[in-house]
């Protein structure tokens, strides 16, 4: 019967998806630390060998969960931005992208610490590079609000670590319980308005209190 299961598997070329499926449901209830491939391999019905075809080693597999992760958050992101609306308006599609990231970071827990944990991993370059298009987005936002005068000049990446360190600490308070779920786009919104507020060019006559968009 494994036999069977491992050569239709093999014969529509789907393991690997397979074996990703199964990782994250483990990840889920387990955690990374008891991820395994024979493990996987038992699980999905094939023999303990054959997930060696795809992934190396075990570090190899949470390589490719992470880098799966971030194709999947990338995603998020552009349907976010997509349905804010007008694209001339920064502040609401840049709230649109933070909420969403924060939804994803709540609704994926173990997997979005697992994509923390990785995008920086030496010899995992494919996943930094997943990590950079997904949050690529929000620094491509940013960039836009410079030029349309709304945010001040700057290191987009830098000043942007200060609203990712925001959004990251509200979604681990909601993870840990800290934090009522149903808070979260609330807080996500008003983290976004008043890095905003905090970001806008300070213009001649106005202080660094009065500086800002309009909410």
């Amino acid at each position: 019967m494994p036999e069977r299961a491992e050569q239709r598997s093999y014969h529509h070329g789907d393991l690997r998806s397979e074996l990703l499926r199964a990782a994250e449901r483990r990840l889920q209830t387990h955690g990374a630390d008891q991820l395994s491939l024979r493990d996987l391999a038992r699980e999905v019905g094939v023999s303990h060998a054959a997930p060696r075809r795809h992934f190396a080693d075990r570090r190899a597999l949470l390589s490719a969960l992470a880098e799966s992760g971030f194709s999947r958050l990338d995603a998020t992101l552009r349907v976010a931005v997509a349905e804010a609306g007008d694209k001339g308006d920064i502040a609401a599609r840049l709230r649109a992208a933070v909420t969403a990231y924060a939804r994803f970071a709540t609704e994926n827990a173990a997997l979005n610490d697992l994509m923390n944990s990785s995008k920086h991993h030496p010899g995992a370059p494919s996943v930094t590079e997943a990590a950079a298009a997904a949050f690529g987005q929000i620094i491509e936002l940013m960039e836009e609000g410079q030029v349309q005068g709304l945010l001040a000049e700057g290191d987009c990446e830098d000043v942007g670590l200060i609203l990712y360190a925001t959004a990251l600490g509200i979604t681990a308070m909601v993870n840990s319980g800290l934090v009522a779920s149903e808070r979260l786009d609330g807080l996500v919104q008003d983290a976004v308005s008043q890095f905003l507020r905090g970001a806008a060019p300070v213009r001649p006559g106005e202080s660094r209190a009065t500086a800002g968009t309009p909410d």
